[in-house]
């Protein structure tokens, strides 16, 4: 773990491995040093605002030193349920990397327990890790629109496209759930540490 400077009111925290951002961010939660008033988890690091008036960077940096990861960090975030109908035009191609059936990849993906790593792409875009090795490749060719809503694999994440724009990940299928909207407070359904469980709203009875 490495400690630098990131302007004059916050730190930055860098960390081995995702797995690590995700219990350190968890323990900050549970226990912010004084003074923080925002912290930010990214792939492999998190950085720590805190107010100048309250504390100093010094202190901040003692405290950040002294904090322990949480080791069982993906139970301590509230639940939300997203229901998806999986019509996605990439399900059949992800169930051939995958080398299983179309059903089996709503299984996987609707068994899998899910939590937002951190946010970043879009206004509400959550990066959703699980406890599975999905290593799924983005497309070869991204496409110029994706509708909002589309619920998608990239790498080892899940996410729900917000807003339509264009995008390469690979998509399984589409929710109703607005995962941002200004009219709602807060404006983002998904914030850092949520778990999320996605439940199959599909009627694949009919084809």
């Amino acid at each position: 773990m490495r400690v630098l400077p990131c302007g004059s009111s916050a730190l930055l925290v860098e960390l081995g491995n995702l797995d690590e951002v995700l219990g350190y961010y968890a323990a900050l939660r549970a226990d912010p040093p004084a003074g923080v008033v925002d912290i930010v988890p990214a792939g492999r690091t998190v950085m720590v605002v805190v107010d100048p008036a309250v504390t100093s960077l010094t202190a901040l940096e003692r405290s950040l030193l002294a904090t322990v990861a949480v080791e069982d960090r993906r139970t301590g975030g509230d639940l939300v349920e997203i229901p998806v109908v999986y019509d996605g035009e990439d399900l059949a191609d992800v169930a051939g990397l995958l080398g299983c059936s179309v059903d089996e990849v709503v299984r996987r993906h609707t068994a899998e327990q899910w939590t937002v790593a951190f946010c970043g792409f879009a206004p509400g875009f959550g990066y959703l890790t699980g406890e599975s090795d999905w290593d799924i490749p983005r497309r070869s060719s991204p496409r110029t629109k994706v509708p909002a809503g589309s619920v998608a694999l990239a790498g080892e994440f899940s996410g729900i496209y917000p807003r339509e724009s264009p995008g390469g990940w690979q998509l399984l299928g589409h929710t109703d759930v607005a995962v941002f909207d200004l009219n709602r407070d807060p404006a983002a359904l998904l914030s850092p540490g949520r778990r999320v469980r996605f439940v199959d709203a599909s009627d694949r009875r009919n084809g």
